[in-house]
């Protein structure tokens, strides 16, 4: 079977309802949470993509056990001193950098060593950031040359530490949150504003947490050695996947699109607060409180008129996964658009500040870049007629469903290969796009 797919004509207008697979983040999240739980937690409309299902692997072979009935997962943990880690073990995160940093979190008191490694993009991504703050915790942590493979060796001894997170990172501050679940005393942090699913679970799960939020930083107080009961959690919609399909209708000729049950928590929906200051109009209706979450439907419409941005760098971690198909609107609105301090997209699964202006300059874009800023000048009449192969972009899946929509929003003839890369976090993407009626083979 082709691994590559090919789009030679835009899609035509569309009225669709359609619903997302499950937050990748809180998949993780809640995967990992059931595992230091006591007793069983049934876990509903889990995304079931590589990165899910390896959290799913991990937890197996440390000796938690899974069943799936239906449309749930059923994880029955055995508390927080409930890993069985008899004997050295080797635990494969594939690409998912998320369960490759909050699992050392959760081996900070393993009882033998355990071997955390990745596929060739993750074993390029820096661990320092979590390996460090880990070390104070009293864990015997070695890493190749701050990179995977990283070795860990849990502690008796452990003690509470202070810690400050300065880059906006929701991995590294989860990590030393999940680490002080399993720490006498209180562990302390003051963290720079990022994804706030860990601290909002804690709180559902009535885990002992003190959360004082601040302009710039939040400040999180932990007690650590309180077990807690299995949960029963029902993962909404994932607002990383619903951008592109946002991005389709707004680029779209006369469109509307309705996406179902997303969340909508403030910290991750950067996306449409920078779109609507673009001049979209994306509105969130049939709000609901789920579990401390914030669930919406969000409701789209295409749009001939979007303007350019200044965009404020504090939307920076709201939208860090989103940078690549925002900057698609930026080509196609009118005036120059500046994006600053992007310095971290360099950090994610390929160098994705690189590949993206490559990205841009192929299809005729002007992009000015300084460091980590960049000035992206739109041009609202771009209808591409020539032929793009994209390819060499290091399997990444948010770079191949980018490649996508612009195929079906800006026209030209497309080979775009790689296409397996979006089992990563999107496996049904091609699926929902010729549902809303691409022409995709």
């Amino acid at each position: 079977m082709t691994n590559k797919v090919n789009i030679y004509n835009k899609i035509n207008s569309f009225n669709k309802k359609i619903y997302i697979s499950g937050d990748k983040s809180i998949s993780i999240r809640s995967v990992l949470l059931a595992s230091q739980a006591i007793g069983e937690s049934r876990i509903y409309n889990i995304l079931e993509s590589e990165d899910v299902l390896n959290a799913l692997k991990t937890i197996k072979k440390l000796g938690i056990n899974y069943k799936k009935i239906k449309n749930c997962y059923r994880i029955k943990g055995y508390g927080l001193n409930g890993f069985n880690t008899k004997k050295k073990i080797s635990i494969n995160a594939g690409n998912s950098g998320t369960l490759a940093r909050l699992i050392l979190g959760l081996l900070i008191n393993s009882k033998n060593e355990v071997t955390i490694v990745g596929d060739k993009s993750l074993s390029k991504r820096d661990f320092s950031r979590v390996t460090e703050p880990l070390k104070i915790f009293g864990a015997n942590i070695s890493s190749n040359k701050k990179k995977l493979p990283v070795k860990i060796f849990g502690s008796k001894f452990l003690r509470p530490i202070k810690y400050t997170e300065t880059l906006g990172s929701a991995q590294c501050k989860s990590a030393v949150m999940l680490a002080a679940l399993k720490t006498p005393g209180i562990t302390k942090i003051k963290a720079k504003k990022s994804r706030n699913h860990t601290e909002i679970f804690f709180k559902n799960l009535k885990i002992p947490i003190k959360v004082l939020s601040k302009k710039d930083y939040d400040y999180i107080e932990i007690t650590g050695e309180n077990n807690f009961k299995g949960f029963d959690y029902t993962v909404p919609g994932d607002i990383s996947s619903s951008s592109f399909f946002i991005v389709l209708t707004l680029l779209s000729q006369k469109s509307q699109l309705t996406l179902k049950n997303i969340n909508t928590n403030n910290s991750r929906i950067g996306i449409i607060k920078i779109l609507n200051k673009m001049n979209a109009n994306i509105k969130l209706t049939n709000k609901k409180k789920y579990k401390g979450e914030l669930i919406s439907d969000l409701i789209v419409k295409s749009k001939r008129e979007l303007k350019s941005i200044n965009c404020p760098s504090s939307l920076n971690s709201s939208a860090i996964d989103e940078f690549l198909i925002l900057f698609l609107v930026a080509a196609k609105a009118r005036g120059v658009s500046t994006f600053r301090d992007l310095g971290e997209l360099n950090k994610k699964e390929s160098p994705r500040l690189d590949i993206a202006i490559n990205f841009l300059r192929k299809i005729g874009i002007r992009v000015i870049r300084f460091k980590n800023n960049i000035k992206i000048y739109g041009n609202p009449k771009l209808n591409l007629k020539g032929e793009y192969d994209m390819k060499n972009f290091r399997k990444d899946h948010r770079v191949f469903m980018m490649s996508c929509i612009a195929a079906l929003t800006l026209g030209g003839n497309w080979k775009i290969h790689d296409k397996d890369s979006i089992n990563t976090s999107f496996p049904t993407f091609i699926e929902l796009i010729k549902k809303i009626g691409a022409r995709v083979n």
